[in-house]
């Protein structure tokens, strides 16, 4: 796989950057200013064919410096809390797929300070031993079985005037007027946008991030009737100034 943040300044082609357009990217590199790409929900070993490429391709095109994965990296189907495919992967065959995959997003974007926001699909396996009366010593932390020493798993993140959580509570745009505070967030598969807020006093934006699900998997056989996912990602620029919704060409 190209990993597109390594790229060299001769080689954007995949990118049809014109030379000067590749001089003002590698400026911006060198200034201090934060431009984060979130990604949404994956669901592994349920992530859509693509979506993994089209994200780099934001990376690079946006100039991002760091990445945050809002939620539901993987998807556990085989011990959700809900009824799962008869017909579907074991435990172990699942779990090994899953963390297989997941190792070409920590390839592509395995930097120290890479934030992993923890969704309600990642937690499971830690609920399913609380429900046994299992300690939590017994138990390994996400980054151990999945491979992934490098990101930070953790329930709510905030950096330059923005929260960036999963999103069980509700959505982005309730979210961020109920805390007066830019918010981005996933779990919501279906909805994408970017809603502005502005007061007196105060001026906030909810951002509800696409995802990369892949409709047609067993495990998202519940919502095969309703509405099909909205596939993308998000970019925060400007040091949280600027919002984007960015959709996957399907």
């Amino acid at each position: 796989m190209e990993n597109l943040k390594n790229k060299k300044p001769n080689s954007y082609n995949r990118l049809r950057l014109k030379p000067h357009e590749v001089i003002a990217i590698q400026k911006m590199r060198e200034a201090d200013t934060r431009n984060v790409l979130v990604v949404g929900d994956l669901h592994e070993p349920f992530c859509l064919d693509g979506y993994l490429d089209f994200c780099l391709e934001q990376y690079q095109a946006y100039n991002c410096t760091q990445t945050v994965f809002i939620g539901d990296i993987i998807d556990n189907h085989y011990s959700s809390y809900h009824e799962t495919s008869a017909d579907g992967m074991g435990g172990l065959e699942e779990l090994e797929l899953a963390t297989n995959k997941i190792s070409k997003w920590y390839d592509a974007f395995d930097e120290v300070g890479t934030k992993v926001i923890i969704g309600n699909h990642d937690r499971i396996i830690m609920r399913k031993a609380q429900t046994s009366a299992i300690p939590s010593k017994w138990i390994k932390s996400y980054k151990e079985v999945l491979g992934t020493p490098n990101w930070d798993f953790v329930e709510r993140f905030e950096q330059d005037g923005v929260q960036y959580i999963h999103g069980e509570g509700g959505t982005a745009r309730t979210k961020c007027r109920a805390d007066m505070m830019n918010t981005v967030q996933g779990h919501l598969h279906t909805q994408c946008y970017t809603e502005h807020y502005v007061g007196k006093n105060f001026r906030v934006f909810g951002t509800q991030v696409g995802c990369g699900i892949n409709h047609k998997s067993y495990a998202m056989a519940y919502a095969k009737y309703g509405k099909r996912p909205a596939v993308g990602c998000a970019v925060i620029l400007n040091n949280g100034k600027t919002p984007l919704n960015l959709l996957m060409p399907l």
